[in-house]
């Protein structure tokens, strides 16, 4: 029979383990600072609800991106810009639908429904965003030869955007990526985000993915290879 002793020893361990939970949780937030800065891709009509690629779930991003980017001075949003008759969209291809792939001469292209085309509402960025301090709008995509999911390379693996020298010169080391679609976009821009040096972090509610042929979970397999860490938003520190 254990003594009073053990008894009470006993009890405080068992409170301990029942606080463990929510303090660690404390100590873990991640509070971005001058040194950090938000990704958000691709939130565009054409990716939402009546969009001609919708992301399923797609504006359940918006008031997660909206309420995160509040902890964040340094924002960074980027807009797919195709040109008509876009090398990407499935149209421009004789027989071919939308989700079958073809090579070109990067690689593999999935052929998408004409999307995000230049200067039309689908191409705008969602008007329920709500993040004012954003400095820069990144767009990809408008080299009629090639796709470019990235914010950092085009998919010809070799053009940039420009976007890691803006980050550098204004001493970015960490950025966190959200928005649509995971598997497609926001992926390949965590990837070249870990090829440029940068600690990367995905922020998994604040982005939405499409999931053709297993690509969702692909692209997660791909992206923790890689480094790229896994979070929510309830883990950034959004208080002062």
């Amino acid at each position: 029979m254990r003594n009073r002793r053990q008894i009470l020893a006993a009890m405080g361990t068992t409170a301990l383990a029942a606080l463990a939970p929510s303090a660690l949780f404390a100590a873990a937030a991640i509070k971005p600072d001058d040194s950090s800065a938000l990704l958000v891709i691709d939130v565009q009509n054409c990716f939402l609800p009546g969009g001609s690629l919708a992301v399923k779930e797609g504006e359940q991003v918006v008031p997660v991106i909206n309420k995160m980017a509040k902890a964040f001075s340094n924002v960074v949003m980027t807009q797919d810009w195709h040109t008509p008759g876009h090398i990407s969209f499935a149209s421009v291809h004789s027989g071919k639908k939308p989700f079958e792939t073809i090579d070109l001469p990067y690689g593999k292209q999935v052929l998408w429904p004409d999307h995000c085309v230049q200067g039309t509402e689908g191409a705008s960025l969602s008007k329920d965003l709500s993040i004012p301090q954003a400095a820069l709008i990144i767009r990809k995509g408008f080299h009629k030869d090639v796709d470019s999911y990235s914010a950092f390379l085009e998919a010809d693996g070799k053009t940039t955007t420009g976007l890691a020298a803006y980050l550098k010169s204004r001493k970015i080391k960490r950025v966190f990526v959200a928005g649509l679609a995971t598997d497609f976009c926001v992926a390949w821009t965590a990837l070249d985000a870990r090829k440029a040096g940068f600690e990367v972090y995905v922020v998994e509610d604040a982005c939405r993915g499409i999931d053709t042929q297993g690509s969702l979970a692909k692209a997660w397999a791909d992206m923790a290879k890689a480094g790229v860490k896994r979070i929510q938003s309830s883990d950034i520190a959004l208080s002062a």
